[in-house]
């Protein structure tokens, strides 16, 4: 892949995010350092920053895509009243690994999990 100045301006922006941002909140974040960059050029390069594995792309149900800077299998917690997207980094993966290779003989290369419910600040606002 040849080198882009603006390519790394949005590979960066996401590394230095923690809060799994959407493409047109990267492009806001990219574009108040770089004004020329359009929206085109945010989309493409993240599809190609994704094809790459360099980011992922976590399809969020009902919401748009986000993206992470963290490669290794991990899963995704949404919280479905404020939209936040966690890293969940579960004991249990390896023990969902091992049960389908034992009984469903299928072998895991890539895991995206995605799993919905309410986020502790949510939760205490609705108990309030």
């Amino acid at each position: 892949m040849k080198y882009s100045r603006q390519r790394e301006l949005i590979l960066e922006t996401v590394q230095q995010s923690d809060d799994h941002p959407t493409a047109d909140t990267i492009y806001a974040r990219v574009r108040a350092l770089d004004p020329k960059v359009s929206l085109g050029t945010v989309y493409r390069n993240l599809n190609l920053l994704c094809e790459t594995g360099r980011l992922l792309k976590v399809s969020i149900p009902g919401g748009s895509d986000r993206f992470d800077h963290t490669l290794q299998n991990h899963a995704h917690a949404v919280c479905t009243v404020c939209g936040t997207v966690s890293d969940v980094l579960p004991q249990a993966l390896p023990l969902l690994e091992e049960f389908l290779q034992q009984d469903c003989g299928f072998t895991v290369r890539r895991m995206n999990l995605v799993l919905e419910g309410v986020c502790p600040r949510c939760r205490q606002h609705t108990a309030s």
